[in-house]
């Protein structure tokens, strides 16, 4: 069973009422009560916890991180960062949710300012799925469509992805690169743009198979970490003659 755990810097929801009035037990607990349902080993961690809640121990029975963040990005220590950034790389799955896209770790993996346009005016979002042969569509119609949205719009300052899953239309005209894919040493990454704190977007059914299914495709593969440095022959070599 893959073993996920969802982190949540978990400051809109206490701070402000109207936002907890629609994640009354926190962004991570709506996202875990999901992806339990579906069958994964779910645990959750905040920003507030020792360590971030992200000790090596959790970090090593962990198979996928999910992460939310935003007004709280700098307060996650480089020590945690760079913790999370080596076990990507060892083959740990990584899904990065909205406004996740300038925490630390995303940034790192990213190597770029992974900044973008918004506006928050509640507008309407049609997420076109642009590869429907993918894992991480399956399930999914020609579109979703969400009656209210932050707008994040092009352009978005990141590499070009493995995939581009979904495309985001907005009322207000501007359009968004809204579910790409990445690799990172042995670790994948999926990036999905929905889930402004103040909308019940994770209480969208069709946003939580999204989500279900990227967990499932950035699963580690169960192979060993490659052995980098010095290797020895694993052939004899014949001696070059003047050299």
């Amino acid at each position: 069973m893959t073993r996920v755990t969802v982190w949540n810097e978990y400051r809109h929801e206490r701070q402000e009422e109207r936002i907890r009035e629609v994640y009354p037990q926190g962004i991570h607990a709506q996202l875990a009560s999901f992806l339990s349902e579906a069958g994964l080993d779910t645990a959750t961690a905040t920003l507030d916890e020792p360590e971030h809640g992200l000790t090596e121990e959790v970090l090593n029975n962990t198979d996928v991180l999910v992460w939310w963040g935003h007004v709280a990005h700098q307060e996650v220590s480089d020590e945690i960062v760079n913790r999370v950034h080596q076990r990507v790389l060892h083959g740990m799955g990584l899904v990065v949710l909205h406004s996740g896209h300038m925490s630390k770790i995303f940034m790192k993996l990213m190597g770029t300012s992974c900044d973008l346009k918004w506006r928050e005016a509640g507008e309407k979002e049609r997420l076109w799925v642009m590869d429907p042969s993918h894992p991480i569509a399956e399930g999914i119609g020609e579109y979703i469509d969400l009656e209210q949205e932050e707008m994040y719009g092009a352009h978005f300052d990141v590499p070009a992805p493995e995939s581009l899953i979904f495309v985001g239309w907005f009322e207000g005209g501007n359009v968004f690169p809204s579910g790409s894919t990445y690799r990172r040493g042995s670790g994948k990454i999926f990036y999905f743009q929905p889930g402004h704190e103040s909308y019940p977007t994770y209480y969208n059914k069709e946003i939580q198979q999204v989500i279900i299914n990227g967990v499932n495709w950035c699963a580690p593969t169960k192979r060993d970490y490659p052995v980098y440095g010095h290797s020895e022959a694993l052939e004899p070599i014949r001696e070059k003659v003047g050299v």
